[in-house]
């Protein structure tokens, strides 16, 4: 099986959801780890799928001696920032009281100009800087310590408590060590967010310190929580394929055992191609939103029963994604109807 048009078209693909959400909003994210950061986890992941190290640093193109020493360096350098151009220029202007552009442009003389002026225009957007006057004679003026530490907590915050409750509902139970660890936070900051789940119901505790939650929504529209619910139909996508790749493998033999459920695991891909006018584009476009009600009744009745009659120390849980989107397109520059199972 020829799989490597597919990782590189992969990882296109999510370089651009990537790049996307590091600038969702007006934020700018750090990215300077990022590789670094794929990279350590491709080796745990094929480690834990029980590929040697010797056959993992040939995929990568490495000696085995080398690929070890950039492996345990890696590890130790996580969470150590990257310095990055955006970085170093705000610096510079937090140590000037006041700073023009000429002075900026000429103490970073060797940086492209026209990043240079970009991540000047990028630190203005996003509050770090303030400026007064035009051309060369703009003056800069860092924003105080206080306004930048309270637009960093409030922009580091929203959206975690669901980051966190849909991880415990994904990968519980969970204690708050995990939970600390998946979430890159302090221990007494994931104490705090599986408190406040627990005050509003959305997660319980089982056992003596681990947490579980029954349940997982994001209401549409919601200002805040749709970083949980990227996640979440991500995973659900990426949990669906593997699931398929893995009754591809050769002796398998948990194959057998999975048979039964050949049908009730895959995907499909529609698409449909509509001319102004068609007289079907209300009934296509309308599908997302009558699978949703249909998915959202089938699940009430499912919840219902299981009120009623409890659930098993054991149990599936079986997970259905729906998504739709709209493509422009010009006759002869894209796929015709598909469906891929």
């Amino acid at each position: 099986m020829n799989v490597q048009v597919l990782i590189e078209s992969l990882v296109r693909q999510v370089t651009v959801l990537i790049a996307q959400l590091a600038t969702a909003g007006g934020v700018r994210a750090p990215l300077a780890q990022i590789a670094n950061q794929v990279f350590v986890q491709l080796a745990s992941e094929l480690d834990a799928q029980g590929v040697s190290r010797k056959v993992s640093a040939d995929m990568f193109g490495m000696a085995l001696r080398a690929y070890v020493r950039k492996v345990r360096r890696l590890s130790e350098a996580q969470g150590e920032p990257g310095v990055t151009v955006w970085q170093t220029v705000l610096d510079f202007i937090r140590s000037e009281s006041l700073v023009t552009r000429a002075r900026v442009l000429e103490r970073f003389g060797r940086e492209d100009p026209i990043q240079l002026s970009s991540v000047l225009h990028d630190l203005l957007q996003s509050g770090f800087v303030f400026a007064s006057g035009v051309g060369d004679q703009t003056v800069y003026r860092a924003s105080s310590e206080a306004e930048v530490g309270e637009l960093a907590r409030l922009s580091s915050k929203q959206g975690l408590e669901e980051l966190a409750w849909v991880l415990v509902y994904r990968e519980g139970p969970l204690g708050e060590a995990e939970l600390a660890a998946r979430l890159s936070r302090p221990l007494d900051e994931a104490h705090a967010l599986l408190a406040a789940l627990m005050s509003n119901g959305r997660v319980r505790r089982c056992g003596a310190a681990e947490y579980e939650a029954i349940d997982f929504v994001v209401p549409r529209g919601a200002d805040h929580g749709w970083e949980a619910a990227v996640f979440d139909h991500l995973q659900a996508v990426i949990q669906t394929i593997s699931q398929r790749l893995q009754r591809l493998a050769p002796s398998d033999p948990a194959a057998a055992s999975r048979a039964s459920t050949a049908n009730a695991v895959g995907g499909s891909t529609y698409s449909f191609d509509l001319g102004p006018g068609h007289p079907l584009e209300a009934e296509v476009k309308g599908q997302l939103e009558s699978l949703r009600e249909r998915l959202g009744e089938l699940r009430h009745r499912v919840e219902e029963h299981n009120r009623e009659a409890g659930l098993p120390a054991e149990y599936e849980q079986v997970v259905t994604y729906v998504g739709q989107c709209i493509l422009e397109r010009e006759q002869g520059s894209g796929a015709r109807d598909a469906e891929h199972e």
